[in-house]
């Protein structure tokens, strides 16, 4: 039981931190599945 709190508090802090990046990630892959699959502008975006 306390194993799975101390699990759910680090994802959380990780996603707090990794929140923005996120964000844009899912952003750009909604982006392109609206606009056209591009995996050459959906590379550069990621990098």
């Amino acid at each position: 039981m306390f194993a799975t709190k101390q699990l759910l508090l680090i994802m959380n802090a990780l996603f707090i931190k990794y929140k923005k990046p996120i964000e844009i990630t899912t952003s750009v892959v909604i982006l392109q599945l609206i606009f056209g699959w591009d995996p050459k502008f959906f590379i550069m975006n990621i990098i």
